[in-house]
């Protein structure tokens, strides 16, 4: 395995690598453009490289569907860190082009929803097309295969285009999450604010089911910050969710409820439990009475008593 290498959602100039780089460890390691997220997540698959980040989540459209899919199935893979990027774009011309001459447009789909306004009001003609990647669409625009790309203001140089119009971005404050994703080993130490994240599969279709599922955080005092279901491929009706949920899994409310889900589910699949990105640990509010580990340790003891005739 390349214990240097990390690879990401190319090409160069995505705003996948700028997330990257806001890693310290980024500055030593070769980072290496993948032409997707299921290429950059096979890389780490195969050995051929240490991690891969890849975008899961934005604030404009929520779970970032490839992403999602990739981890569910396959050899597994787990989440390390992650990164959030605020997100604004800049529509990239090569030179010379005015916004009268843009006739095509093109961006990764994702794009499409955090611009959708702007493009209607200012380029309400434009085809749209759609790009594997932001900066696949700059490359594409600088071949003359179309007039403009919605990417990363920091692409323009890498293409050689120029930046027509700038900060374009339908929802103020648009973020977009990364991850960073390896083989699974032991998770990092509990920082204090953390997040755990799990693939559950839901068993035969029955009234109740899902609720069944929620409960075993809900009772628990174990916040969700994410659930968002996709079909198996099995057939109508049939989904497995993927869930964020606050807390690490050596906590013991933590570790109760994924106990829980896993007497419930025909399948759950660990996905990693690792540091938050967008709060620390002296900003998160106090845990419900009844769910601190001390509260799990104490309850523990006195049960051992009564079986023991102690009590």
């Amino acid at each position: 395995m390349s214990a240097t290498r990390y690879a990401y959602l190319g090409p160069e100039g995505t705003f996948t690598e700028a997330a990257l780089r806001q890693l310290p460890e980024a500055a030593t390691r070769e980072l290496a453009p993948m032409v997707s997220v299921p290429a950059a997540l096979d890389a780490v698959r195969a050995g051929k490289a240490a991690a891969a980040l890849v975008p899961i989540e934005n604030s404009v459209e929520g779970g970032i569907t490839t992403t999602l899919d990739e981890l569910a199935v396959g050899q597994p893979l787990m989440i390390y860190r992650e990164v959030l990027l605020s997100i604004s774009f800049a529509l990239l011309v090569r030179p010379g082009t005015e916004l009268a001459d843009i006739k095509t447009v093109t961006a990764h789909p994702a794009a499409q929803a955090q611009v959708r306004n702007w493009l209607s009001a200012h380029l309400p003609e434009a085809q749209w097309e759609s790009a594997a990647s932001n900066a696949d669409g700059a490359r594409l625009v600088q071949e003359g295969r179309y007039d403009a790309a919605f990417a990363g203001e920091f692409a323009a140089a890498t293409y050689g285009l120029e930046p027509l119009v700038t900060e374009i971005h339908d929802a103020e404050n648009a973020q977009t999450r990364f991850i960073l994703v390896g083989r699974p080993a032991r998770p990092s130490a509990p920082t204090g604010a953390d997040k755990t994240s799990v693939v559950v599969w839901l068993g035969p279709d029955r009234p109740g089911a899902l609720l069944e599922l929620l409960q075993e955080f809900a009772v628990r005092g174990v916040n969700l910050m994410l659930i968002q279901s996709r079909p198996t491929g099995a057939g109508i009706g049939n989904y497995w969710f993927a869930v964020d949920a606050e807390g690490h899994i050596a906590d013991r409310r933590v570790a109760e409820a994924l106990m829980g889900l896993k007497r419930l589910s025909p399948d759950v699949r660990f996905l990693g439990s690792y540091p938050r990105a967008d709060v620390r640990p002296e900003e998160l509010a106090p845990l419900r009475p009844g769910t601190s580990d001390e509260e799990y340790v104490t309850a523990a003891d006195w049960l051992n008593r009564c079986q023991d005739g102690r009590f």
